[in-house]
């Protein structure tokens, strides 16, 4: 089964660029740009140290503060990339967040077009398809959302396919980034958003009411609330869903208590995603196998899940039909 799995394709929606680095990598990159990484950064064993989510994304900020070019980002792109692609993914999206990039002295092109160079050559050397999703984050508020939504839209790329937001949940309403959304719907963007992660389903109802959604980052605590499933079916709403995160963010105790079963049983659309691989020690490869595992879900069910997701990705109509055939085809 393990073999089976290794050879599925497989598609990744939900991962942070700035949250695949690995700590070596990061700290090569630190040492390259004469930039000091806080020690208390990393355990002993090399790995990256926090204890919950607000220590989360300290970490996960300082990681960030590594990066200082558009080099720096195609390192990572192509780095993210090789590492999905030994994997057998076949297509990710990756979140990008300008607002870190600003903050570390890069300018948006030059973040663009290194993540873009990063993305040509991984496809080149091993036939992954690669595609960005502008983020803003949500604790920054929306009026800097809408500065990164605005410069999105008057950047345009044929690799950004779609417009999303991380960040704290608690902070700010959803209703508030309306006007953002805005922006990127009336532009042709799909949109995504983070919620019911931390929060309770009332932040899916809010993100579906107010928001132009099709997609939910995460959305787990969604289980919580019948009407809501029921709603999610009824408008095709898609589940990015990231059972490690989930376990290492203490969101669930355990693999028993983790509701995508549930989910799956109420024909909601969902994907596995490692969101931040190196932090919660995981890859798309190890949410498949550890899915199969702890769910009792066989190879059938783990390629309806690639096809969901494929299905629910921002991709083109010429490249969702070319990959959604190849999945297809996978003969178990």
């Amino acid at each position: 089964m393990q073999e089976l799995i290794q050879k599925l394709p497989k598609i990744e929606l939900h991962s942070h660029l700035e949250g695949t680095i690995k700590p070596d990598v990061a700290q090569e990159i630190a040492r390259r740009n004469s930039v000091s990484l806080d020690k208390n950064l990393f355990l002993e064993n090399g790995s990256y140290a926090w204890s919950d989510f607000s220590n989360f994304l300290t970490a996960y900020d300082s990681v960030s503060s590594c990066l200082r070019s558009g080099k720096d980002y195609k390192d990572i792109t192509y780095e993210y990339l090789k590492e999905c692609a030994k994997e057998n993914v076949i297509y990710a999206e990756t979140f990008i967040s300008p607002d870190h990039a600003s903050e570390c002295g890069i300018p948006y092109d030059d973040m663009i077009s290194g993540i873009v160079s990063g993305i040509d050559d991984a496809e080149r050397d091993f036939g992954i398809i690669g595609r960005i999703i502008v983020t803003c984050v949500r604790h920054l508020g929306p009026k800097q959302g809408l500065n990164v939504v605005q410069t999105m839209v008057n950047n345009p790329h044929p690799y950004i396919v779609g417009f999303g937001m991380g960040g704290d949940e608690n902070a700010f309403t959803l209703e508030e980034f309306t006007p953002v959304y805005k922006v990127a719907e009336e532009a042709g963007y799909e949109c995504t958003v983070h919620a019911g992660e931390i929060c309770g389903p009332e932040s899916v109802w809010d993100a579906i009411n107010y928001l132009p959604v099709s997609r939910i980052g995460h959305g787990v605590n969604s289980f919580k609330d019948e009407k809501l499933m029921n709603e999610l079916l009824k408008r095709n709403i898609h589940l990015e869903i990231c059972p490690g995160s989930n376990l290492a963010l203490s969101i669930f105790p355990n693999w028993d208590a983790h509701p995508l079963p549930e989910i799956m049983n109420k024909s909601i659309s969902i994907s596995l995603n490692s969101d931040d691989p190196p932090f919660f020690n995981t890859t798309v490869g190890q949410e498949y196998q550890n899915s199969a595992k702890n769910f009792n879900l066989d190879i059938e069910d783990l390629k309806k899940i690639s096809l969901m997701a494929m299905r629910a990705s921002f991709a083109n109509s010429k490249i969702k039909t070319l990959l959604i055939e190849k999945i297809q085809k996978f003969n178990s």
